[in-house]
């Protein structure tokens, strides 16, 4: 069985470094023991130190022990890599946001994948194509982030005013995901729920007072 089984272990996000991410209760009096090395920021951020993560995968026989990916790999990624290792086809399914990696990982060849998609939704993106990576936070005051990550990889010298095309370039393409993405789901909650208050009569001073008092 060890001979034909591939042991993948990986993370799905960073270090949490804000305590409203922690999943628990009470954080108050908890420090988080999180340290995410070099890379900034944390879990929910749009950041290296939240979206950068560990994965390892062990196949005696197939993957050279010790050996590593210099490249971009995406948890999708894993789908269609693993189909095609058990010698399923894909071509039927929907398209896939995946790409078959497993050369990359077992011979040590170029990442197929050039571009990450971090997140896109109504008030902020982030997108990297090869070593540049934009995040933009469309709420006003809006903000602009570019960095190159391979000479920049804690993502501390935000070099937007200086690469306008490349800041344009993938504001451009965030503009084309957003156009085509499903509608975020909390959204969508929290907004049917604004428009049932709105129906609900108003409260006036003297009966908020009156909430308030002992029973």
């Amino acid at each position: 069985m060890r001979e034909t089984t591939l042991i993948v272990f990986m993370s799905d996000n960073g270090g949490t470094f804000n305590p409203v991410f922690a999943g628990e209760g009470d954080m108050s009096k908890v420090k988080i023991p999180c340290d995410n090395g070099p890379y900034r920021n944390g879990k929910a951020s749009l950041y290296e130190g939240g979206t950068r993560v560990c994965a390892l995968a062990n196949w005696p026989g197939h993957i050279k022990a010790g050996s590593s990916v210099d490249g971009m790999i995406h948890a999708v990624d894993w789908y269609p890599t693993l189909v095609g290792l058990a010698g399923g086809q894909t071509g039927k399914a929907k398209p896939l946001d995946g790409v078959n990696v497993w050369p990359a990982i077992s011979e040590g060849q170029p990442s197929p994948r050039t571009e990450i998609i971090y997140n896109v939704e109504p008030f902020r993106a982030a997108i990297r194509q090869g070593d540049w990576k934009l995040i933009w936070r469309t709420l006003l005051p809006a903000a602009v982030e570019l960095y190159n990550l391979s000479q920049d990889p804690s993502e501390t010298n935000n070099v937007a005013a200086q690469n306008r095309d490349k800041v344009a370039a993938l504001q451009q393409r965030a503009n084309e995901l957003a156009a085509g993405m499903a509608r975020p789901m909390i959204l969508e909650t929290e907004i049917k729920a604004m428009v049932q208050r709105l129906k609900m009569p108003p409260a006036l001073p003297a009966e908020l007072d009156s909430l308030n008092e002992e029973p």
